[in-house]
């Protein structure tokens, strides 16, 4: 489990760096587009920097109000509400909010930009088919996200391609109003428009591969508290059975999700934001063995 947890790691990190230069090379593009120097790439930096941070704050609630999750306390779902108090106890985690969103398909996710503002929501489906230990799974699975700080590097990278998206629309937009004579206007101009054109479709594909790496952690992360890996292979089973696509969907807060909450499957794993169920419950079972 450890070996997985620090593989996992490491994977993420090495994607955040490559999104990082990715992030500075477009700023380098658009300041040489716009100025023909690179003298406001830093002001482009700054600005999606900003917008950023606006997006990390804003988010959590957004999520919540989006999915229609409903805050409870404990009497409300005693169940519930005690497995994920024991689990934050053992995780030596704050007790976070606790939601429930009323949506027959079985699905949760957790939100929040670090434990101190963390919450939990669950779906009733997924209360309704699974068993304690397989709840208990799901939920350590969500609390492992929190506990890895899995929701703030989402928010980070959200931000990063919201702000990507944004230069590249201007990029594109600024192409059709260009007039320079320019000698090397031609290759600026092509260059600008590749950019505009590949950067947010790079983007989204560095945003979903961060999602995989991240579940993957969190599932590790999972099995090490309760020490039960079978429980969380179990639940991830049973939700391949029926289905976890949600009425109400909203492509923005999938990567947040327990397990795919879109209908319809990706052409490739490369524009998923979840890893194959199959492939989460052959890693898990072989924690099992090397136990």
């Amino acid at each position: 489990m450890y070996s997985q947890i620090a593989a996992n790691k490491r994977k993420t990190v090495y994607l955040i760096i490559f999104f990082l230069l990715f992030v500075g090379l477009l700023s380098v593009i658009f300041s040489l587009f716009v100025a023909g120097n690179t003298s406001i790439t830093l002001y482009v930096l700054a600005g999606g920097l900003v917008y950023a941070i606006i997006a990390y704050f804003v988010s959590s609630k957004a999520a919540l109000a989006l999915n229609r999750a409903k805050p409870i306390v404990k009497k409300d779902n005693p169940r519930l509400y005690r497995i994920v108090e024991n689990l934050s106890i053992t995780d030596g985690l704050p007790m976070p909010q606790v939601y429930v969103i009323d949506e027959p398909a079985p699905n949760a996710f957790a939100t929040g930009r670090d434990p101190r503002h963390a919450s939990v929501a669950v779906t009733s489906g997924l209360l309704d088919i699974m068993t304690d230990t397989e709840l208990e799974g799901v939920l350590a699975h969500e609390l492992g996200h929190v506990k890895n700080y899995d929701i703030r590097v989402a928010m980070i990278v959200f931000g990063l391609v919201a702000a990507i998206s944004l230069l590249a629309d201007i990029l594109l937009r600024m192409t059709w109003f260009r007039d320079d004579d320019n000698n090397n206007s031609g290759v600026i101009l092509l260059i600008g428009i590749v950019a505009a054109i590949l950067a947010p479709i790079i983007a989204i594909m560095i945003q979903l591969a961060v999602s995989r790496k991240r579940e993957y952690l969190a599932d590790a992360t999972g099995a090490l508290t309760t020490r039960y890996p079978e429980g969380l292979a179990s639940a991830l089973e049973k939700i391949a059975q029926t289905g976890s696509a949600v009425k109400h969907q909203n492509a923005s807060t999938a990567h947040l999700y327990f397990a795919n909450p879109l209908k319809g499957k990706s052409i490739t794993n490369l524009f998923s934001t979840h890893p194959p169920i199959q492939d989460r419950v052959a890693r898990l079972r072989q924690m099992e063995t090397k136990q």
